[in-house]
């Protein structure tokens, strides 16, 4: 049977962990084709940079081949239904990731797709970033249970899904957002739920300063996320204080690890000094989604192995 990857809820806390365990192999240098003969289509609404590169180059690293549809080659929602969408190009490829705007459409996808979908991106999560950031944050620290993060800023897409990661692998976060801003309250209370059976403590606040007590960890992303530029002027009102600089790290641990999903926009969010910091790993950090990604593609594919080769002797 299929395995979707649209939410980090999809995985086990055991299946996680040998993800990460897979990418830190396929960092050390892994080898192997389990993508061979395999067709992946990237379906993209939103554009990405890193997201893209990273599918393409590990598709092409595990053996297989790789396609890619923007909004203006499909018109996703517009010219056709994305259940319409979803029911042809499984019958072309053998995995289909999806990045765009609302969730409803990447669960759509994967309720008519007979292939596996990966969430690359949605308004409300984003799941594959998570998986990065924890790799990420293991091979800093060592460990990920009983690490104290913070982040700080936009309750958005990625806090969502960096909260539910944090929450299923023992990792304490305090988040700090504006009033305005805060993460959607229900994915944040199931968070919390995941979190109890793994001893971590996931905290909201509206002060800075307050989260980024004693924290190994600093995270922030973005004040003005694709699609919401009309907001732009406002939202710079609403974050003031929520700069991620020396001043804020002052209260962090000393040797604090400062993590960012990119792009970053200097002089926002965080400083530009502290972009290039020596405790910045937002570099590491992006090229852990290569490694995670391929990971995730070579555990989606052993599930539809046997569908795959029936549908291609057709």
């Amino acid at each position: 049977m299929k395995r979707d990857f649209l939410t980090i809820t999809d995985l086990t806390p055991a299946e996680i962990q040998a993800l990460l365990r897979d990418a830190a192999a396929y960092k050390r240098g892994r080898t192997g084709s389990p993508l061979a003969g395999k067709i992946v289509a990237l379906v993209f609404q939103k554009p990405s940079m890193r997201t893209r590169m990273a599918f393409e180059v590990a598709v092409m690293d595990l053996g297989g081949k790789v396609t890619y549809l923007g909004q203006d080659d499909i018109q996703l929602g517009a010219r056709e239904p994305a259940k319409d969408v979803a029911r042809v190009l499984a019958r072309y490829v053998d995995a289909i990731v999806l990045r765009t705007f609302g969730h409803a459409t990447v669960e759509e996808f994967a309720r008519f797709a007979s292939v596996p979908v990966i969430n690359g991106l949605s308004d409300q999560v984003h799941p594959c970033q998570a998986l990065a950031d924890l790799l990420t944050i293991q091979e800093q620290l060592g460990r990920l249970r009983g690490v104290q993060a913070a982040y700080i800023g936009d309750g958005n897409n990625v806090l969502h899904s960096l909260a539910e990661a944090c929450a299923m692998t023992g990792v304490h976060l305090s988040v700090a957002t504006p009033e305005r801003y805060k993460p959607e309250a229900k994915l944040w209370q199931q968070a919390r739920e995941l979190a109890k059976p793994m001893g971590a403590k996931l905290e909201l606040t509206t002060d800075p300063r307050a989260a980024a007590k004693g924290a190994s960890v600093i995270y922030t992303d973005v004040w003005v996320s694709m699609g919401q530029e009309k907001e732009r002027e406002e939202r710079l009102k609403q974050f003031i204080g929520f700069q991620v600089n020396d001043d804020l790290l002052s209260e962090a641990a000393k040797d604090c690890r400062i993590m960012h999903c990119l792009p970053a926009h200097r002089g926002e969010e965080i400083s530009a000094e502290l972009m290039e910091d020596k405790r910045s790993v937002v570099f590491d950090q992006a090229e852990n989604r290569l490694h995670v990604q391929k990971a995730l593609l070579a555990f989606l594919m052993k599930s539809s192995r046997k569908q795959g080769a029936k549908k291609r002797s057709r």
